[in-house]
């Protein structure tokens, strides 16, 4: 090795003691056993001689070697294997799409492809590396950013990633090892299939890589979607809250008291109100949108009393919508108990017409408690009250903040 050190040509091969790869690519088994070659090949990015480790990724998966080098995976924050996102588990192109679009510009790394400028490039990185330097690419600078990228990730395993490559002879019928041949016996896809057609310098660039298209045009058919659903239903605009998160869970375990929503999410900012949606999630209301949008992006995917949350902006609640089909007789129990508002006292006037191209509008009824009182919501939504009652509508409630509240102060959780 010491000879090899001394040639000047062969100064900046690289040598590393573990490769940088992600938790899919090592496989479902916890006991690896790497072999590692150092200079076995040249990286295929750089064409820079480094160490190469290779392994079986999990019991029933193949062996997998590193394809670039670690100083060109440190640059893209990606695996050296599948060339993916290590903190989002996502492609180069969808991550660098989705950070010029937020605004995230200056953490697009752009790698040189000529020779001159990679090497100058490397050398600067490696001398960051020695100084004690981290390499602070590829990184969200806001909350936008980072709140789109968290939606999109995909950081748990994907094993069947690992399986074994096609048979060529099984396609063709010759194959006769039976249960121990170690490759799948299944049939090719169609040779037109984009996904068939890889490699790994499109993936390190972000160009053209089919993985990556994909997942951008579903992306862009699901917004379309949910912006065909909301003009259907006569929506304009954005449908998000202002400042309202919906709190979903996914696991089912013990249940998730409001208490512990509010210690999850207060240190993002004052909470308004926190509305319980039986077992199946949560609203918190927070008194500005930042701290909401904080809330989401930093809470998502997280984990309530062992339960796996996803956290996103809530919908803006449909009021005052009117249903089609008969209405019931005014004063008379319809359906359900159903009953329509009654004339007020003194009656309506006989002279009530309406304006020119303006029409009544007609309110729901619902049910009367306990056959008193009226409880028949306007139009726009809110409830009728009898004339001359006091106006009983709740103050709005305050901040909570668990270090304010003296029922806490010294307990034991």
């Amino acid at each position: 090795m010491t000879s090899i050190k001394r040639d000047d040509s062969k100064q900046k091969w690289e040598e590393t003691e573990f490769p940088l790869v992600c938790e899919t690519c090592l496989g479902d088994n916890p006991y690896v056993r790497m072999t590692k070659e150092n200079h076995g090949k040249k990286c295929k990015i750089c064409e820079i001689p480094f160490t190469v480790f290779a392994w079986q990724a999990g019991t029933r998966g193949r062996l997998k070697k590193v394809e670039i080098c670690r100083t060109c995976a440190r640059s893209k924050n990606v695996c050296q294997v599948c060339i993916y996102d290590l903190q989002y588990g996502l492609p180069v192109q969808v991550r660098d799409k989705i950070l010029a679009e937020e605004g995230c510009k200056d953490s697009v790394v752009a790698v040189p492809q000529s020779d001159a400028n990679r090497a100058w490039m490397t050398a600067q990185q490696e001398r960051d590396i020695e100084q004690g330097k981290a390499i602070q690419s590829c990184v969200p600078t806001n909350s936008a950013a980072a709140m789109k990228l968290q939606s999109m990730a995909r950081m748990e395993p994907r094993y069947e990633r690992n399986l074994p490559k096609l048979c060529s002879f099984f396609a063709k019928g010759e194959c006769n090892r039976g249960m121990q041949c170690p490759f799948r016996h299944e049939m090719p896809r169609d040779r037109n299939d984009p996904l068939s057609k890889q490699n790994t310098k499109d993936r390190f660039f972000g160009n053209n890589d089919p993985v990556a298209g994909g997942m951008l045009r579903r992306q862009k058919e699901k917004a379309e979607k949910r912006r065909a659903e909301l003009k259907a239903r006569g929506g304009e605009g954005d449908e998000r809250a202002v400042s309202t998160l919906y709190v979903r869970f996914v696991d089912e375990g013990k249940r998730v008291a409001e208490s512990q929503i509010r210690d999850k999410f207060y240190s993002f900012g004052e909470i308004s109100s926190v509305r319980m949606h039986a077992d199946k999630g949560a609203f918190v209301e927070f008194t500005t949108p930042q701290a909401t949008q904080h809330a989401i992006a930093s809470a998502n995917r997280s984990n309530i009393a062992g339960r796996k949350i996803f956290v996103n902006w809530a919908r803006v609640p449909k009021r005052g919508a009117v249903s089609a089909g008969p209405q019931p007789t005014p004063g008379v129990a319809g359906e359900g108990g159903a009953i329509r508002p009654i004339a007020p006292p003194g009656g309506f006037k006989k002279n009530n017409a309406s304006l020119a191209g303006f029409k009544a509008s007609s309110s729901l009824g619902v049910p009367r408690p306990g056959g008193g009182g009226l409880g028949v919501p306007r139009p726009g939504g809110g409830v009728i009250r009898r004339p001359g009652a006091g106006d009983t509508r709740g103050v709005a409630p305050k901040p909570y903040y668990p270090s304010a509240d003296p029922g806490r102060l010294g307990g034991s959780r």
